[in-house]
Formats: structure tokens, sequence, C-alpha cells
């Protein structure tokens, strides 16, 4: 895995460079396109087999990287990949902060094979670790995270994103006295920052998609954080498919292990456009400068890179 490192990083470069045309554009689907067909391409260079395990729908909703694309040149390591190639896509088209290219990584078999659906997630930071549990009332979570940090309730950040299914949970963390920080778009940067010392965020819970609670999933994975999930099918169609995917209790709840399986995990993201984490994309003269986060969850190292390509070159 460690070998595949900087080829990952070019991966959401590249995808996040073949966006940067279309931030401001309104235009979704050539957005995506865009990002998946560079993904794509930077993916089968790879010498790696690599499958899909959690990506945007199946085979029939192609051209997005679906569950089951097998991508690489092949060779003797085997990776099982989540991935998002825009993780903000109304944000990029509309000019927006909260857009990033992300995917990670991990051994054949270690990521959750899950169809794409919605996610109830909650992560937090090292200090919190083994301290949480999704199935508890929000209120005892958060005490319980308050105690873990040496916090008051009063002092704590928890983000969440600013839905309408999130009212009880938002109410809930207000009354308790703690600090409900609201975004829009793009959970995954949100779930890793529990992890980030300097972040000052204790908390990231609600329900989103279940490719990027995977994604978060190994970020928090590899910066020594905890993660806990549970799938929401809407249907006996979604029930079965999952048990179809090799899930006994579709309903049941995920512990981190079961969302990643490995610290030899890896994960990477690029900004598109400015987020808490990452610098968006930078332009100067026809050239561009990229930032991306490079996480590394063998030796939990994380890794602020920047890139500086030629546009021409490059997409």
């Amino acid at each position: 895995m460690q070998s595949l490192l900087l080829d990952f990083l070019k991966v959401t470069e590249s995808a996040a460079i073949a966006a940067l045309p279309w931030v401001g554009s309104g235009n979704k689907i050539a957005a995506d396109d865009a990002a998946t067909s560079a993904m794509r391409d930077q993916l089968n260079e790879m010498n790696m087999h690599g499958t899909i395990v959690m990506g945007e729908g199946e085979i029939d909703e192609a051209p997005m990287l679906y569950i089951g694309e097998n991508l690489g040149k092949g060779g003797e390591t085997e990776v099982d990949i989540a991935v998002d190639p825009i993780e903000g896509t109304t944000p990029t088209v509309n000019g927006q902060d909260n857009a990033i290219t992300v995917i990670a990584a991990a051994p054949k078999g270690t990521l959750l094979h899950a169809p794409d659906m919605y996610m109830e997630k909650i992560a937090v930071g090292p200090k919190a670790k083994g301290e949480i549990d999704i199935e508890a009332p929000l209120l005892e979570n958060i005490k319980a995270v308050a105690k873990a940090t040496g916090k008051d309730i009063t002092e704590l950040n928890v983000l969440i994103q600013d839905r309408p299914r999130h009212k009880e949970y938002i109410d809930t963390i207000r009354k308790s006295g703690a600090k409900a920080h609201l975004f829009n778009d793009g959970d995954v940067i949100y779930a890793t920052a529990t992890c980030i010392e300097n972040k000052n965020i204790d908390m990231f819970l609600g329900v989103g998609g279940a490719p990027e609670g995977v994604l978060g999933a190994v970020a928090v994975k590899s910066l020594g954080g905890e993660m806990q999930a549970r799938l929401l099918p809407r249907n006996e169609e979604e029930v079965n498919r999952c048990k179809e995917m090799g899930l006994a209790d579709p309903r049941g709840v995920l512990t981190h292990n079961q969302l990643v399986d490995s610290e030899d995990c890896i994960f990477a993201a690029t900004g598109i456009t400015d987020n808490l984490l990452l610098n968006g994309i930078k332009m100067n003269n026809g050239d561009c400068t990229t930032h991306s986060i490079l996480i590394n969850g063998k030796d939990k190292q994380l890794r602020y890179i920047e890139s500086q390509y030629n546009t021409k070159q490059a997409i």
C-alpha cells in the first residue's frame, strides 16, 4: 500500500484540475464527468488490482466510478477503493466553498462493501476514541465526549450538516449547552476535522451518503479517531441489496473495524474550492497550484501537499 501513496495523491489532483473549468458553470453533469474521467484514467495507470467497493451507484450508472468496477494495470497489490470524484458538486458548479476530490484505499477485503445509500454516522478524535455509542442517546454521547476531552459541555464543538432531517440533533446539541456548527456540503472533510487538534472540533454526526461515510472512516482511523455508523435502507429492495453484498444485518451498527478493517490504509483529498482543511486550486499565468492532504494510516501521518501544474498539460 505504501508504494501507492503518491499515485493516489495524483488521482485526486488530476480530478480536481479536470473539475476546475466547471467551477461556477452550473453544469453538474459535466463537472462530475470531467472529474470521474480523470480519476479513472489515473487509476488505470496504477500498478494494482483495484476494485471500487464504495462509489456512486452501480454498473448501470456509468460513467460514474461504480461499485464493482475494476481498475489498474494489475500486479501483486489488491486494493479496495472508496471514491467520490467530487464531494460537493453543487458548491463546485456554484463557485462556492467546500468542494474536494477524494479517494480512500485499503487492502482487499478490508473496506465496507455496501450500496450507495444513506448512512447515520458519528465521529470523534483520538481523545474520545472508545467513548461513543451510536445507539446511545445523543446527550449521553455529548457528556461522554466532554469527559474524555476534559472539556465542559459548553466548550464542545459539534459539526452537523444543515438539513431538516437534523433538526432534532441540532436542538439537542444546543439545549445541552454545546455548540452546533452547521455546514452545507462536504461531510468527509468535517469528519476528518475531528482528528486535527488545531481545528477544535470535538464531534461530527448526522445522516449522509454511505460512500462519504467510508471515506471519512478511513481518514478518521488513519488519524487515531473513531467512527461508528449504521446504514439506513429505505425499502426491502435496498435491504436485499445489502444482503447480496454480504451484510447479514443491513440496519445493524457498523463499528469502525467494519467500516475499515486495516491500519494499512490511504486517504487523499484535493481542494477544488476552499474548505475547512484545504485551499482551492489557485491559478497564476496558466499554471495552477493544488492543495491536498495525504494520510497514511500505517504510520498515522498526515501531510499537506502543494503541487504546481501547467493546466494545458495537466487536463
